[in-house]
């Protein structure tokens, strides 16, 4: 009877044994998730970029989840759930330049899981541009950038450069035929419209000056010549000795995105707003150097206001005929004269600041070839001599109508040159409303001679006449300089 008891109990000790192994053998183990890294990657800062991640799960996909430094990580394409294998797709942001990473967690239907790091390298954001060649197709310079030209840049017929608010251009340095500057081609239009937060600025290399700043950290405000400037070239009427079109100044004669004039005083060369043009005038040859900025045959379609020029080795601007009108204008040390018209300008400038020029605050005058235009306008200027040469600069041909002017900050020996030779036309051109501050010991018959009847001598600060000087606040150098 014991035996059998305990055969009995051998029997259930084997049987549940069995039992237990079969029910084991039921609950598999598998492999724990096995994730391929990508190989390491860079992206620019405040860019995208997609990270793929191969992944093998014996037990089955259950979930993945993702982590970053100096990033963002988002999972855009997910692992299937249950799937053996598979790709997860992480979408990376770097935020500042320097290392970075990608911590990836894969987990399988059991709870096991396998980590991996990718690597990255963020980059900076390219915030610097070189200009090498012609524009011949539309193209943008964006807001936050320097571009530097390299060489005489010209956009050419048909294309159009769109400058945005607070771009920096900065020109290399170059003489002769390898003066840098930009030029706006016939045909070709410029759309350069800065605010008074951010003015558009034209400057040299040499200039350490980036976007977001109105005065040069590193440069001063006489320093001249050290590139060449933007020249603006249209199709309005000129008069010239050559006929209906002539190769502009300070651009050589086999470069033929250099050619202005035509019949079509309505031409429209695009906008030109809030825009300071500093430090060029660069020497191409036989003392032809660049102005700072060279209106050639513009149409009176073409908007050009709020501008500056600082600091240019030849004229701050000069008017090869056509029909453009500019307002809001402030010239300020440039090397040569701060006002030039000639060759029948039919135009208008309005509201302008001279200070200090090389030379004449005005040269004017007329036309040099058969068309005699309508004549041009002046009017409601202020100019504080300083160290000029002279006031004016009239001749027999001169046709303008001025106003409204306001001379102050005289020295002895400036004047008014050949105003009686103006005076004489036959052409009914006049100016009138002059008012001066003078320097002890000179009069007004001194400084205006046989302009005397147009002219009012007043105290400083007492002038009626003259610029409104609050428009040029805050956005150009010369008011940060507080040069006025």
């Amino acid at each position: 009877m014991k035996k059998l008891n305990l055969l009995f109990v051998m029997s259930l000790f084997l049987g549940v044994t069995l039992f237990t192994s079969c029910s084991e053998s039921d609950d598999p183990t598998f492999d724990a998730p096995a994730v391929v890294v990508p190989a390491s990657s860079s992206v620019i800062a405040g860019e995208t970029t997609a990270m793929e991640f191969n992944y093998t799960s014996e037990a089955g996909f259950a979930s993945a989840s993702v982590v970053a430094t100096n990033g963002t990580a988002t999972i855009t394409t997910n692992g299937s759930s249950s799937a053996t294998s598979g790709t997860i797709v992480v979408s990376f942001v770097g935020t500042a330049e320097g290392a970075a990473s990608v911590v990836l967690t894969v987990v399988d239907a059991q709870g096991n899981s396998d980590e991996v790091t990718a690597v990255l390298t963020v980059e900076a954001v390219q915030t610097e541009f070189e200009i090498t060649g012609n524009i011949t197709e539309d193209t943008t310079w964006s807001t936050g950038n320097v571009y530097v030209l390299k060489t005489r840049v010209a956009v050419t017929s048909g294309a159009t450069l769109t400058i945005e608010p607070g771009v920096v251009i900065k020109g290399a340095a170059g003489t002769g035929s390898n003066a840098t500057a930009l030029i706006i081609a016939r045909g070709s239009m410029i759309d350069a419209e800065g605010t008074a937060e951010a003015p558009i600025i034209f400057t040299s290399v040499a200039d350490n000056i980036m976007p977001g700043e109105i005065a040069s950290p590193n440069l001063d405000p006489d320093l001249n010549g050290l590139w060449g400037g933007l020249i603006v070239l249209g199709s309005a009427k000129v008069s010239v000795s050559t006929g209906t079109e002539a190769q502009i100044e300070g651009i050589p004669a086999t470069d033929t995105n250099g050619l202005y004039g035509g019949d079509n005083d309505d031409d429209n060369s695009g906008i030109i707003k809030y825009v300071s043009i500093r430090h060029g005038g660069a020497n191409i040859g036989e003392g032809n150097e660049i102005n700072g900025l060279t209106l050639g045959g513009v149409g009176s379609a073409t908007t050009i206001e709020n501008i500056e020029i600082v600091s240019n080795q030849d004229d701050g601007i000069e008017f090869f005929g056509g029909k453009p009108t500019v307002k809001n204008v402030v010239c300020w040390n440039v090397g040569d004269d701060a006002l030039d018209t000639d060759q029948s300008f039919s135009g208008v400038i309005n509201n302008a600041l001279v200070i200090n020029p090389g030379d004449e605050c005005f040269e004017l005058d007329g036309p040099e070839g058969t068309y005699q235009g309508a004549g041009h306008t002046i009017t409601n200027v202020t100019c504080k001599a300083e160290d000029a040469q002279g006031l004016i600069d009239f001749d027999a041909t001169t046709d303008v109508n001025m106003s409204n002017i306001y001379f102050y900050d005289l020295a002895a020996g400036q004047d008014v040159e050949e105003y009686t030779k103006y005076a004489a036309n036959t052409l009914g051109f006049a100016s009138s409303n002059f008012q001066v501050t003078l320097p002890t010991g000179v009069s007004v018959a001194d400084a205006f001679a046989g302009a005397e009847a147009i002219v009012t001598e007043v105290a400083e600060g007492a002038n009626t006449v003259g610029a409104d000087l609050t428009v040029f606040a805050n956005w150009t150098w010369a008011s940060a300089a507080s040069a006025f």
